[in-house]
């Protein structure tokens, strides 16, 4: 039996948030590896990545641009960051939707060095002239600056050094073929293991100092919904229990005891995820709803609930996106300590 589910107030911070908020930023820059060995997780990236570094130095030239995607909180900013270390170059740092106008991009660009980086987070929602002038630029190292307007504007080419870009998206579907075509590495990141985001955990208390026992480590990794963010954010809230109402070592009980102050489950819902569990089983007999209709039961946009709690709900096999909505698994009643009911029949095929 679960613990019993607690009212959602929409607007509450959420824990098990994977998209940064402000407070983690300081944190997770210390917590960041500097190097490709000392990056924890996925493996396949990882060798990939090596091969690409190593040929380009072994080469004397920049290496391919690099296209990361991947779920928020799975290190993408950490490893655009290791690309620079290893190349021995700086980084200059931006964001899709800092990028407007194709000037804010051209200034950039103008004032890289031969060999830097550029990071553009959320490229997919970089502005569409700022894209245009980003093909030539990925191509050819230049860009064409227009001076003056109407009939005599006048393009200008600039050539600019030659750089690598490292673009990251938490939407690869969403970037237009013409962008996507152009880097010559895609790497796809995937959800840590348990035992992962163990290593995670133990490496951020040794920076960190929290006294962080094993069964301690054990009991955060498998509430951490696969995302070393969330493992990160959780380890700092247990801390600060522990070192309140504990002796300040985090051990596997002091761990359970902090997260349900925290309301984090044993599976790693948060209160706005059993909100959508308890509205889809008790309120409307498991579906099938719509997601607007589930939105408003719980006090939420439909976008929060498609894109925020749903992700992991599918990913943990409590709920199925079929073709007349959103449908309560058996587990989903389980883990609310319910029981399905007997003429429920199968659940309609989810959509994929």
């Amino acid at each position: 039996m679960t613990e019993p589910v607690t009212e959602y107030e929409p607007g509450d911070l959420r824990d098990v948030a994977a998209e940064a908020v402000p407070e983690d930023l300081d944190v997770e820059n210390s917590l960041r590896p500097r190097r490709l060995a000392e990056f924890i997780g996925q493996p396949r990236v990882r060798e990939q990545l090596e091969l690409v570094l190593e040929g380009a130095r072994r080469r004397g030239d920049p290496p391919d641009h690099i296209l990361l995607s991947g779920p928020p909180g799975l290190g993408k900013t950490s490893l655009s960051m290791i690309v620079a270390a290893e190349l021995g170059a700086a980084i200059r740092l931006t964001s899709g939707p800092a990028l407007e106008r194709a000037g804010d991009l051209a200034a950039m660009l103008s004032n890289l060095v031969p060999g830097d980086v550029l990071f553009i987070d959320e490229i997919h929602r970089i502005a569409r002239p700022a894209e245009e002038m980003l093909y030539l630029a990925m191509e050819d190292f230049r860009v064409d600056v227009v001076v003056g307007k109407g009939p005599g504007a006048t393009s200008i080419p600039l050539d600019i050094a030659p750089f690598t870009l490292v673009g990251a998206t938490t939407r690869a579907g969403a970037l237009t073929g013409p962008l996507r075509d152009r880097f010559g590495f895609t790497a796809h990141m995937e959800f840590y293991e348990p035992e992962e985001l163990e290593l995670v955990l133990k490496r951020a208390a040794v920076i960190l100092d929290v006294d962080l026992k094993p069964d301690g480590a054990v009991e955060i990794a498998r509430r951490s919904r696969g995302t070393p963010r969330i493992a990160n954010r959780l380890l700092r809230r247990v801390r600060d229990f522990a070192e309140v109402r504990a002796d300040g070592a985090v051990t596997r009980t002091v761990a359970r005891d902090a997260l349900a102050v925290y309301d984090v489950d044993e599976l790693g819902l948060d209160r706005l995820d059993r909100a959508v569990l308890g509205a889809l089983v008790r309120t409307f007999g498991g579906g099938p709803v719509g997601v607007s209709t589930l939105a408003v039961a719980v006090g939420e946009e439909p976008g929060t609930v498609e894109e925020v709690c749903e992700p992991y709900l599918v990913r943990a096999g409590m709920l199925a996106r079929t073709p007349r909505g959103r449908v309560a698994t058996p587990a989903a009643w389980s883990h609310l300590g319910l029981r399905p009911p007997e003429s429920g029949g199968e659940v309609p095929p989810a959509l994929f």
